[in-house]
């Protein structure tokens, strides 16, 4: 087990299941070759979506991968089930609807442990739907497009296992810095994390986020803004921001969550 914190992993959505799988990879060498993964997939309706990643981290050498049948919110206080989370050494949440999460999950025993467990030193991963769900303030769902713009995204509360950054996900691919931007205007205190489709934020335990994966993570820091109009405009009018930082970070690059420094990936020596 880890010391301190296990690591919260948000990834942005389709991440490769076929070749490299460097983010899997990375997740289940976090876990151990003799590491137990419990699967959420309960954000998914289809129905062998767990199947499926059992069968990905049984091939990437872990001992044991189980997929954990949470279907209501009964089934999110059974004993047997967070006996199993209590076992393992890394959880994975699985995309689909984010708000099938919150409302199954959300509040329940399952909650609790996942908390506790992280806290524990139990890696904590989601994509899509579950990456959204790691975080205190999860973006339920809003409008797409580049500018931010008033009441275009609702806002509901997460898991909660980190309070410093809201996430959304398939970034680029659905053109989402408006909706994220627009989430941020509520209350620019956390650090808005904006991940691409097969890219991974592997927050340490430290706050320190490495980016893995094929795509960009977008970094937008409020702490330095200025100036916003939210407070004054009405729904759909554009929200003027002043003084944000953005940053974009690819495959190795870091971004310090306490120190709100980024740094680009070291070069890497070409072969003579």
């Amino acid at each position: 087990m880890a010391d301190g914190r296990g690591y919260i992993i948000p990834v942005g959505g389709a991440e490769e299941k076929i070749g490299d799988i460097t983010i899997l990879r990375r997740f289940a060498s976090l876990c151990g070759t003799d590491g137990r993964i419990a699967i959420i997939p309960t954000a998914s309706e289809v129905s062998d979506t767990g199947a499926r990643y059992e069968t990905l981290f049984q091939g990437l050498g872990v001992s044991e991968a189980r997929a954990l049948p949470i279907h209501t919110r009964a089934d999110a206080e059974l004993p047997e089930l967070i006996g199993i989370l209590n076992q393992a050494h890394g959880v994975f949440l699985t995309g689909g609807n984010q708000l099938r999460l919150s409302t199954m999950i959300g509040g329940t025993s399952m909650a609790k442990a996942l908390r506790r467990r992280n806290a524990e030193g139990v890696h904590v991963a989601g994509t899509s739907a579950g990456a959204a769900f790691l975080c205190e303030h999860m973006i339920a769902f809003g409008r797409e497009g580049g500018s931010p713009r008033a009441k275009i995204v609702t806002l509901a509360p997460g898991l909660g296992l980190i309070n410093r950054v809201i996430i959304d996900q398939h970034f680029r691919q659905r053109d989402r810095l408006g909706r994220l931007l627009t989430a941020l205007a509520y209350n620019p205190f956390a650090i808005g994390i904006g991940l691409d489709e097969n890219t991974a934020a592997f927050i340490g335990p430290d706050d320190m986020i490495e980016v893995v994966g094929g795509g960009a993570l977008t970094i937008v820091d409020p702490s330095e803004l200025q100036f916003s109009s939210m407070a004054r405009v009405r729904k759909n009018d554009p929200v003027c921001l002043i003084g944000l930082r953005l940053h974009v970070l690819d495959h190795g690059s870091t971004f310090n969550l306490t120190t709100r420094v980024a740094a680009a990936a070291p070069v890497i020596a070409q072969r003579a």
